[in-house]
């Protein structure tokens, strides 16, 4: 077993690349990871922001929905923006399928449009909120982490986080985010 702790960023379509530097610089490896036996072989997810009917769509079309709720059910996972979507127990601003992993309503495109995408400072840090979905109905047991315009926008609960903004575009590395989630990742290795 690598002393690094392995964190696959789910690559079919979305901000996928950008994560590598935040990871590495966090202490873990990077993976870009699109298979079961990839999935398998990494101790944490990253589900990227992106379009999340596209990235369903692809799911569904190579088969990997089982696989992937299975990884996503035992390891350590963070969605971003499209991934949270993804996590969310409930999905409005059209519903849809998600894997139902955090009490959480998602409102898709809740902050607006792509022209109402803007930067903001969370924890210290400056991070993209680019057509960013609204966290509503968070769940009991769940950590707020910080709140924008009064509504919580990075959340953790157990061993699955999730932030409606992308926090891998700014060039300052690793983010907050990317250290506090690889932290976690190697806990819970190390715990193993």
């Amino acid at each position: 077993m690598s002393e690094k702790p392995i964190i696959g960023v789910l690559s079919l379509q979305g901000a996928v690349e950008l994560h590598k530097p935040h990871i590495e610089a966090a202490g873990a490896e990077y993976r870009a990871v699109k298979t079961p036996a990839q999935f398998d072989a990494v101790d944490g997810f990253i589900l990227p922001g992106g379009e999340s009917t596209t990235m369903l769509k692809l799911i569904e079309v190579f088969g990997l929905w089982d696989s992937l709720a299975k990884n996503l059910s035992t390891k350590p996972v963070w969605g971003i923006c499209a991934g949270a979507i993804l996590l969310a127990e409930k999905v409005t601003s059209p519903a849809q399928k998600s894997f139902g992993l955090l009490p959480l309503t998602v409102e898709r495109n809740g902050y607006g449009s792509q022209i109402d995408s803007h930067i903001e400072e969370i924890e210290g840090y400056e991070v993209s909120f680019i057509r960013a979905p609204v966290f509503k109905d968070v769940g009991k047991g769940t950590e707020i982490l910080a709140e924008h315009r009064g509504l919580p926008v990075w959340i953790k609960k157990g061993k699955i986080m999730a932030s409606s903004f992308h926090p891998e575009l700014t060039l300052d590395f690793p983010s907050p985010m990317h250290r506090m989630f690889v932290e976690s990742v190697k806990a819970i290795k190390k715990a193993a």
